[in-house]
């Protein structure tokens, strides 16, 4: 990535913040104590800002700025560079990684904006994060979830993978009752999997036929998940009334190819 670098002293009040930032929460807490450390020892590190018409806009170090702000700073250093608006999202995205300040919610909500308003494709993600497809892919399916247990998994009364556990359920209200239960009853990830399945096996047992069918599917919905998880690519099972069938997993190019074929090898070892 080629960017141009300025380092000067600009006024807070001049700037504002970046409008790609894919952290939303901010502990006030943490914030303080780094107010405190500012107004002792100044700011270190310069932030970094892009101009934008008469004003600068953060890309990294907006904990920093927000600080400097509760110290009464009048003015900050910052470097001041020159890039475009995927360049922002990318680095901003890339500060909140490298220090773990993301939720997985907020990490698949920036994923999903390269993806989609940036037209990254999922390889080119992983390869700008430091990540495999795998992990983007299984991260951005947190974003199916019911908004309810999304917000479970934002304040950490779930895990990441108690949300994909739940993916397995289409109904966003079982969803978010069976969020609940996990919470209340401190399940592990592999509880809330045999607890899903269960219900998924059990599910309809009194109804009809079609019913049934739709029973069938939802297991068959639940296992193609699992598989997804594991390779990391869209797998289809196609299952026939004497349970025999045939698994389709899909890959994207000669490379994708390889990675799943070294990746089942991997697991037969």
């Amino acid at each position: 990535m080629d960017i141009k670098k300025e380092i000067v002293n600009i006024n807070v009040h001049n700037i504002f913040p970046n409008a790609y930032q894919p952290r939303k929460f901010f502990n006030e807490e943490a914030l303080e104590e780094l107010s405190q450390s500012i107004q002792s020892h100044g700011i270190i590190q310069p932030i970094t800002v892009r101009k934008i018409g008469d004003k600068f806009e953060l890309v990294a170090g907006e904990r920093r700025w927000r600080a400097a702000r509760m110290a009464n700073l009048e003015s900050v250093p910052c470097n001041i560079i020159e890039i475009t608006d995927t360049q922002s999202a990318e680095i901003a995205l890339l500060e909140n990684l490298q220090r773990e300040d993301l939720n997985p919610i907020e990490e698949a909500k920036a994923y999903e904006q390269l993806y989609n308003t940036y037209g990254l494709k999922q390889d080119e993600i992983a390869a700008s994060v430091s990540k495999s497809r795998t992990a983007i892919t299984n991260i951005m399916r947190l974003l199916k979830l019911d908004e309810r247990v999304q917000n479970m998994v934002i304040e950490n009364l779930i895990s990441s993978g108690h949300g994909r556990t739940l993916l397995s359920i289409d109904d966003g209200d079982m969803q978010y009752q069976l969020a609940e239960k996990i919470l209340d009853e401190n399940l592990s990830v592999r509880e809330a999997e045999k607890l899903v399945k269960c219900i998924l096996e059990h599910k309809d047992n009194k109804k009809n036929v079609e019913e049934e069918s739709s029973q069938e599917k939802s297991m068959i919905d639940f296992f193609e998940n699992k598989m997804k998880d594991i390779l990391g690519s869209k797998v289809v099972i196609k299952n026939k009334k004497n349970n025999k069938g045939k698994i389709e997993i899909e890959y994207y190019s000669k490379d994708e190819l390889e990675r799943i074929i070294d990746l089942i090898q991997s697991i037969k070892e």
